[in-house]
């Protein structure tokens, strides 16, 4: 028997594990490289992916044409996005790389109705307008400490290009959609094609290839290649073909949320006026996304 989750349980599983692994990839930083923390949280999310397909006798087995569009695929949206974000919470606070994106909306929105024709809807524009002007209004106090790091255009760049390429593998993903494509084999292949990619731009660039065996790198590494990646994409994916891509990128808006509760237990985080109304504007256009029709 197959289990069909609502919506908004997809939604709001999504929002809590990627909200959690804002904190879990500042233990990725460090001793091993960003292309290859990347590379290794794919392909093993592929690899497992590829076992859960043999176990379950899904096939495998894809013709070129998609190929070629998996590749792409896990390049854009399991490779370089990553691995531009990991290394822009190099350079400035993991805020200000959520407000970045807290664009994923209102871009998805954008490039689904230039590269698909669908239909721009008012609830979708105002729950997008309301995400971002919330998400500025909740890191408000992080953009003053901007000033003081010489990385901080650096780093902007670095969360701009990640925004852009994530959702140009968004799009690769609703094309995949199209072609009817069993999610699970996808998945594989596109984690499987992202990580190991990752792991070729690393090494190209001169990174070492080496590994942390220490608790926090190794359990967070499993947290994030099998939730972080597998469950959350498998859930983000799904909606993406149910409500559109604009409504179901919200998830990028409300994850930071989430870590704001997590930066509040474990690093201190102090809540202000600031802070409460931000949210309660991303509340609003939460709602407004998710009663939205598939449109964008």
């Amino acid at each position: 028997m197959q289990i069909k989750f609502s919506n908004s349980t997809l939604f709001t599983t999504c929002v809590l594990i990627w909200g959690s692994t804002w904190l879990a990839i500042t233990y990725q930083l460090g001793v091993v490289a960003p292309e290859m923390s990347v590379g290794y949280r794919f392909t093993l999310a592929g690899v497992v992916l590829f076992a859960f397909c043999k176990w379950r006798g899904i096939s495998l087995a894809f013709g070129r044409a998609a190929h070629i569009d998996l590749f792409l695929m896990g390049l854009g949206m399991y490779c370089v996005s990553y691995i531009f974000v990991y290394v822009a919470e190099t350079y400035i606070v993991s805020g200000m790389v959520a407000v970045g994106y807290s664009a994923s909306p209102m871009l998805a929105m954008f490039a689904s109705r230039a590269f698909f024709g669908t239909p721009i809807t008012r609830p979708v524009v105002m729950g997008s307008v309301l995400g971002i002007v919330g998400i500025v209004l909740v890191f408000w106090h992080e953009f003053a400490h901007v000033g003081e790091s010489r990385n901080a255009t650096l780093g902007a760049w670095f969360t701009m290009l990640s925004v852009v390429i994530s959702c140009g593998g968004t799009m690769l993903a609703i094309r995949v959609q199209q072609r009817k494509l069993p999610i699970w084999p996808t998945m594989a292949w596109g984690m499987f094609y992202g990580g190991v990619t990752a792991l070729v731009i690393g090494l190209a660039l001169g990174k070492p290839l080496n590994f942390s065996m220490t608790f926090p790198y190794v359990g967070t590494l499993l947290y994030l290649a099998l939730l972080g990646s597998i469950v959350t994409f498998a859930g983000y994916l799904t909606l993406v073909a149910r409500i559109g891509a604009a409504p179901a990128s919200y998830i990028g808006v409300m994850t930071p949320v989430v870590a704001l509760v997590v930066s509040a237990v474990f690093e201190k985080f102090a809540w202000g006026l600031l802070t409460f109304s931000g949210v309660a504007l991303l509340v609003v256009g939460n709602v407004f996304m998710l009663r939205s029709k598939k449109a964008a």
